[in-house]
């Protein structure tokens, strides 16, 4: 924390020049001796007393006038050494998080090309089974749309054959913007291989 100023070239001036001849003798010898060397520290709290003194002087000059060109003074931070118990013990534990996560990350992996009859009869397996799943999500989803236009145009229209033809064509629509889907994700899938 800073506790103290860099004297500027203004500070000095007043000093040598006599401007402060208004203070007390004891104030002015500090000022000069803590002056004395260039590059010179002056504490705050002999800044506060300048400053009291010149406030009870009801002297023209202001402290700010005089600090122009200072520089706070902000002393190194010494930095403690490192305890190498504790580097080692960190080292340590990023070694063991790295290799953790490279065996989060290579779980998956097997050394081992999986060829051969069983390989090929897995990769069909999930094949059809995506188709299935396919199939089943088109179907459900025509089911659903016919069930709820259906249901819910029964406050639209009072007869039945209205309420139907109403659902039918929703369900038409719904099924139609589902096979476009299904054959744009069949063209990007085919594209792939």
């Amino acid at each position: 924390m800073a506790s103290s100023v860099r004297a500027g070239p203004r500070l000095r001036r007043a000093v040598r020049a006599g401007e402060l001849a208004a203070l007390p003798a004891g104030l002015r010898g500090e000022l000069e001796a803590a002056l004395a060397e260039e590059g010179a520290l002056v504490p705050f709290g002999l800044l506060r007393r300048l400053h009291a003194a010149l406030r009870e002087a009801g002297s023209a000059l202001h402290l700010h006038e005089l600090l122009e060109g200072c520089e706070i003074h902000l002393p190194e931070v010494p930095v403690p050494p490192r305890n190498p118990e504790l580097v080692a013990r960190l080292e340590r534990i990023k070694a063991k998080l790295a290799h953790e996560e490279y065996r989060r990350m290579t779980r998956n992996i097997t050394g081992q090309e999986m060829n051969g009859p069983l390989a090929e009869f897995g990769r069909q397996v999930r094949s059809v089974k995506a188709i299935v799943i396919t199939i089943f999500n088109f179907i459900v989803t025509v089911v659903a749309a016919f069930a709820c236009t259906y249901l819910g145009s029964q406050y639209i229209f009072a007869e039945t054959a209205a309420r139907v033809l109403s659902a039918v064509i929703v369900a038409s629509v719904v099924g139609l913007a589902e096979l476009y889907v299904m054959v744009r994700t069949l063209e990007g899938d085919l594209g792939k291989l």
